[in-house]
């Protein structure tokens, strides 16, 4: 099993094509309703991630991770361009290093970086 694609709902289908674009990712489905976005190089992108048109927005509650080998370097550019955080990269307990943003339409968005410890925590079940 894989995980195909997570999708967010949003208000404005321009604004959130735009603000998703600026992130970094790359837009392979465009309609006036739904987006659709690689995530990573396309050569190994495993995952997609889209937004689709609601009325009213419910914003996600948890929040969507988008792994950054250069976290700190990539939220320094996207503050240059405009863009709020709710956080600074900073050093988690569960060894990731973890920037907080949202989107235009506040569903929650979490930069980050793991490394190895993403598939190999230290406290991994054994076996697994």
């Amino acid at each position: 099993m894989r995980l195909n694609q997570v999708t967010v709902e949003v208000s404005d289908i321009p604004r959130a094509k735009a603000f998703y674009q600026s992130l970094g990712l790359t837009m392979i489905v465009s309609s006036d309703h739904y987006a659709r976005f690689i995530v990573g190089p396309e050569s190994d992108a495993a995952s997609t991630f889209s937004i689709h048109i609601a009325d009213p927005v419910r914003p996600n509650m948890g929040g969507v991770y988008f792994e950054c080998d250069d976290l700190d370097a990539r939220v320094a550019a996207l503050k240059a361009k405009g863009i709020a955080f709710d956080n600074d990269p900073v050093d988690q307990n569960w060894s990731w290093r973890e920037a907080w943003l949202r989107d235009p339409d506040g569903n929650r968005l979490c930069l980050y970086f793991a490394g190895t410890n993403r598939l190999d925590p230290p406290w991994r079940v054994a076996g697994s």
